[in-house]
């Protein structure tokens, strides 16, 4: 675990990172935000109609996809970003848990994700 000082708009947060994830633990909240827009529909299409992986890719935090970084049939390495999620005004990536070779992107830029929902899956 590594411990982390972040100022963001003149907010100071303490953050505790695991290493090798891109989970955090804020220690130090913000102030309670005026609550986020409904999550989009459970069934988001998927990307150039590729079928789902064994290997999920969820999101670690709610925000808003921000940009993808892989296309369906890329290969990438472990810790390699695939889809970057906007959460707190910071850019977080999602990152592939192990090498393999992106079977959907369940996703598009600018849905909202809730924590833990399905981005990608990877063979």
């Amino acid at each position: 675990m590594k411990n982390y000082t972040i100022t963001v708009n003149g907010n100071v947060y303490n953050v505790t990172v695991e290493e090798g994830t891109t989970a955090g633990v804020v220690q130090n909240p913000a102030p309670a935000a005026a609550p986020a827009a409904p999550a989009a529909p459970a069934a988001a299409p998927k990307a150039a109609g590729g079928a789902a992986g064994s290997v999920k890719i969820e999101a670690g935090a709610a925000g808003k996809v921000f940009k993808i970084e892989a296309n369906v049939g890329q290969a990438v390495k472990k810790g390699d970003p695939v889809v970057i999620v906007e959460a707190m005004k910071m850019e977080i990536p999602v990152v592939a848990p192990q090498d393999g070779t992106v079977a959907s992107v369940d996703v598009a830029v600018g849905d909202m994700v809730e924590a833990g929902a399905l981005l990608a899956t990877l063979n």
